[in-house]
């Protein structure tokens, strides 16, 4: 901040130049030159957009770019959904077991992520009941339409659809107790940054569930390794994993618990 001599003097500088600067066609410029720097304090220099940032925001925005990937993923599934409605699905896939281990119970917040037909909100619905809530989360506002209009069919007020970005599945705040991502994370475009926001919607304690094959990212499937390592680069730890998904074609279930974050 400037000391008041120095304000002081400055005054005096501008009242003696002002005579001559009415008189001369760079006026405006002398003005500014001499003027300026009354103008601002360090505080309010500090808040200008741009002013250098501080060392946190540049760990972060070093952090946020570093944590984008350039690995191939799948164009999402934009077809017909009664492919996800095949009646033997719920015995293939064993969705009751996966909702145990995911400790999806009455009352429990649970996010559907890349919902789809909603086979699996509608599911989970049931399960959490009127004192729960289902967040199904697609980039596809045709499908979210259609959960929409499939939860006042089967009376559901429980679901709530969500339009969600590739980096950002948008949920509320600790509102989530159980997460799944079944058969969605290879056409998730940035998964690192999505599994970052989404630990900002999870209470203590919640657990994510990622149902996939095995593949290399552009043909709907990834291995099982490279999700293990991009939920570490977001602060998740594996707790578990399974493979009696394999009926339904899939390969593997892992469950994964976020980290406790460090200050």
């Amino acid at each position: 901040m400037l000391m008041i001599a120095d304000i002081r003097a400055r005054l005096l500088t501008v009242a003696a130049v002002l005579p001559v600067l009415r008189r001369g066609a760079i006026r405006p410029l002398l003005v500014l030159v001499a003027i300026y720097p009354l103008g601002f304090s360090h505080q309010a220099a500090s808040a200008l957009p741009w002013q250098p940032r501080s060392a946190a925001r540049l760990e972060q925005a070093a952090t946020g770019q570093s944590d984008r990937i350039t690995r191939p993923t799948s164009e999402p599934y934009k077809g017909d959904l009664s492919i996800f409605e095949d009646p033997r699905r719920d015995e293939r896939l064993q969705i009751n077991r996966v909702m145990d281990l995911l400790h999806i119970k009455e009352g429990s917040g649970v996010a559907d992520i890349g919902a789809g037909s909603g086979w699996f909100s509608v599911r989970a619905a049931r399960r959490v009941g009127p004192g729960g809530s289902v967040y199904a989360v697609e980039i596809n506002r045709d499908y979210l339409k259609h959960i929409e209009e499939r939860a006042r069919k089967e009376d559901l007020a429980n679901i709530h659809t969500v339009l969600g970005k590739e980096d950002d599945p948008l949920l509320p705040p600790h509102s989530i107790d159980a997460v799944l991502i079944l058969k969605t994370y290879h056409e998730i475009a940035q998964p690192v940054l999505l599994l970052e926001h989404l630990r900002d919607a999870m209470r203590p304690g919640a657990l994510v569930g990622i149902i996939d094959r095995n593949g290399k990212g552009n043909d709907h499937g990834l291995s099982s390794n490279t999700v293990i390592a991009e939920a570490g680069r977001a602060g998740f730890t594996l707790v578990d994993q399974y493979d009696f998904v394999k009926p339904d074609g899939m390969d593997y279930f892992l469950v994964f618990e976020a980290r406790v974050r460090t200050q």
